[in-house]
């Protein structure tokens, strides 16, 4: 008594659910002993019945899913559920007119399902599949003996036609290769006398396919025959055709939507879906003619970037530094200087974000006589002097932080002066040149108090540990540049990193307006899609 009370309480409940759990993943045998299970705790519980049902309808096993389905009306005849059911079954019986009756019966219940209409349209399809050709067949004169041999000709005639590989084939698809093998396999006596570990004889398991096989190219037969499978072909044709044929002012519309869609994905986040629907809209422009889409290399460029952003964005570094050198390929191939611009932009800045800063330099380097604006030199020159000072070498990243300085004064950008004057005081500490840094300091709180706090702070945050240790006056300077900025000192005393403008989500060192310029030059819409 006491070993029965240890054993665990099995609830209706409990039961269903595992037996649902099992049948979605595709272990409908055992399902079925769970249904079972739970039919006994519960009898004639209509939705138990109903999922049963649906597993013997997966198993192949049309008898017993329509006795559960019709059970489960005689409890409930307005469960909308089972009239469903039942209509499923017996279209996959093939009785498509009585599965049409419960569609509309469910239909009329439940106008708000979707599913029952789709079941009519589908019932309806295949009863006209099944009702013949559009040709009008008239009755020929027959004499009485031709009368008298015409149904022993029409019987060999059917059998002959079902027995036809060539018609076999055409229903049963990629099937056919299998059924052929199952029929090869009868022919080894041996094998079919032998059994199974579980005691099952190999011929019938073969008997058993040969047979699912056949009652699934009856049903395929009656639910489309071959002369509508052959009209469908034909029809689908003409569609290609007529896609073939669209206007390439239409392409361009359909493609500058999906671009913006893009782009809009990987501004709110969504990296993923951005990615995947780029590699989709890249295949589909691949297929294309130039004829269709005249500015194809640009797109497929611009995709390629779009691919690499995403990627980055996810964290797969080494994917995107193969997108944008794809990019940059499509770009060199076809002279685009924008393209060619953007893409080392972007393989410079992978480089810089996985530590490969001799790369990343090598790369904006090459992009420096591609720059259009002081705008973009500032940024350019403060990205690669940042990149030498990682690397210590100190006198040409105070180089180029004095060229961003000088571009940052040419466009007139107090921002950008602040980001290169905090550049060149870095460099300066390193070179031990205190006097010249804590000068250079006193400017960048200058810069300071005409920004806004939150794009200064990236860059004061890039230099604390430098300011933090370089003693008195620069320790000093530290303080006075937190409270000028509205920040107590010990809010920042543990955070920050010395490479804050190669996180992902850096706006400060990485510039605002410069991004918000560069982006919206590099990645505008080539001519035909504006």
């Amino acid at each position: 008594m006491a070993d029965d009370d240890l054993l665990p309480v099995v609830s209706f409940g409990n039961l269903m659910s595992e037996g649902i759990a099992l049948s979605r993943r595709g272990q409908h045998d055992k399902a079925l002993g769970c249904f079972n299970d739970a039919l006994k705790l519960r009898a004639g519980d209509k939705h138990c019945l109903i999922t049963r049902s649906k597993c013997f309808l997966r198993l192949g096993d049309t008898e017993n899913s329509l006795k559960d389905a019709e059970a489960s009306l005689q409890i409930d005849n307005t469960f909308y559920e089972g009239l469903y059911q039942k209509a499923e079954t017996l279209y996959a019986m093939g009785d498509f007119e009585f599965a049409l009756v419960f569609y509309h019966r469910g239909r009329r219940l439940r106008p708000d399902l979707h599913k029952f209409q789709l079941g009519i349209h589908k019932a309806e399809e295949a009863i006209i599949n099944c009702i013949g050709s559009k040709e009008c067949h008239f009755l020929a004169p027959m004499s009485l003996d031709n009368a008298q041999n015409k149904p022993k000709d029409q019987k060999d005639q059917k059998q002959t036609k079902k027995q036809s590989p060539k018609t076999e084939q055409q229903l049963l698809g990629r099937l056919y290769a299998d059924k052929a093998y199952m029929e090869k396999l009868l022919k080894d006596e041996d094998l079919m006398q032998s059994s199974t570990r579980q005691g099952v004889k190999v011929m019938d398991l073969v008997l058993d396919g040969i047979s699912y096989l056949n009652q699934r190219r009856d049903f395929w037969q009656q639910q489309k025959p071959i002369y509508a499978r052959v009209y469908e072909r034909k029809v689908l044709r003409q569609v290609r055709a007529q896609d073939k044929k669209q206007k390439p002012s239409d392409i361009a519309r359909s493609i500058a939507k999906e671009m913006e869609d893009i782009e809009l994905m990987l501004a709110r986040g969504s990296a993923e879906q951005s990615c995947r629907k780029a590699e989709r809209l890249l295949k589909k422009i691949q297929a294309w003619s130039e004829n269709e889409v005249p500015n194809k290399h640009e797109l497929i460029g611009n995709l390629y970037s779009c691919i690499g952003n995403a990627q980055l964005a996810m964290g797969q570094m080494e994917a995107a530094l193969h997108s944008h050198k794809m990019d940059l390929e499509c770009a060199r191939e076809h002279t685009l200087t924008d393209a060619i611009s953007r893409a080392l932009d972007n393989i410079g800045h992978v480089y810089a974000r996985i530590g490969k800063f001799q790369q990343a330099i090598n790369t904006w380097e090459e992009k420096i006589p591609l720059a259009q604006s002081s705008l973009e030199k500032a940024w350019l020159f403060h990205e690669i002097g940042r990149c030498y000072l990682e690397l210590d070498k100190a006198e040409v990243a105070q180089d180029y932080g004095e060229q961003s300085l000088q571009s940052a004064d040419e466009e007139g950008d107090v921002e950008w002066q602040l980001h290169a004057t905090v550049l060149v005081a870095q460099a300066q500490v390193k070179l031990k040149d205190y006097q010249s840094a804590i000068l250079n300091f006193e400017k960048a709180l200058e810069k300071a108090r005409l920004v806004p706090s939150e794009a200064a702070q990236n860059g004061i945050i890039a230099v604390r540990g430098l300011l933090r240790g370089g003693g008195g006056a620069l320790g000093s300077l530290w303080e006075k540049l937190l409270s000028q900025l509205g920040f107590p000192s010990q809010a920042l005393s543990s955070g920050g990193s010395s490479r804050t403008w190669l996180s992902p989500g850096s706006k400060g060192l990485g510039g605002k307006k410069a991004k918000r310029e560069k982006w919206e030059r590099l990645n505008k819409p080539p001519p035909g899609l504006r």
